[in-house]
């Protein structure tokens, strides 16, 4: 399984538990914004935005529905919710989570290679990329 984000080790976050969080980082004065991919490797950072970052919400329930439209757009794919926190005069993440994720998860192969004076190189292998994007978890 892949993990990602504040709660990847958990089991996967119940409606009530995302808007739990919500409430939780819209409390704090965050702003949210969705994403998704279907390439989840740890180092693709810039995934695809969903809609506009949601600066001035107050209620949960907007955000909620991005995250219910994200996800029935793109039903194969990995949606995440990111809280930014900008009380520092920067958009800084606080708190990142998936929402999503597709039904099979092909996983990662590591990949060793041998390089000059004994050195070892390793590289992360997303086997959903062997094949074409939006064909990834079909």
């Amino acid at each position: 399984m892949f993990t990602q984000g504040t709660f990847g080790h958990l089991p996967d976050l119940t409606e009530e538990e995302i808007e739990a969080q919500l409430r939780y980082g819209l409390g704090n004065g965050w702003a949210v914004s969705v994403e998704h991919t279907d390439d989840p490797s740890p180092r693709n950072l810039f995934w695809e935005m969903w809609a506009l970052p949601m600066f001035d919400l107050v209620d949960p329930a907007g955000a909620m529905s991005e995250i219910r439209a994200c996800r029935e757009a793109f039903p194969d794919e990995y949606v995440k919710v990111n809280c930014f926190d900008s009380k520092k005069g920067k958009e800084t993440l606080a708190l990142s989570f998936l929402v999503q994720r597709p039904d099979r998860e092909p996983g990662f192969r590591l990949e060793r290679q041998q390089a000059p004076g004994r050195t070892n190189r390793y590289q992360l292998h997303s086997y959903a990329t062997d094949r074409p994007q939006g064909e990834r978890y079909r």
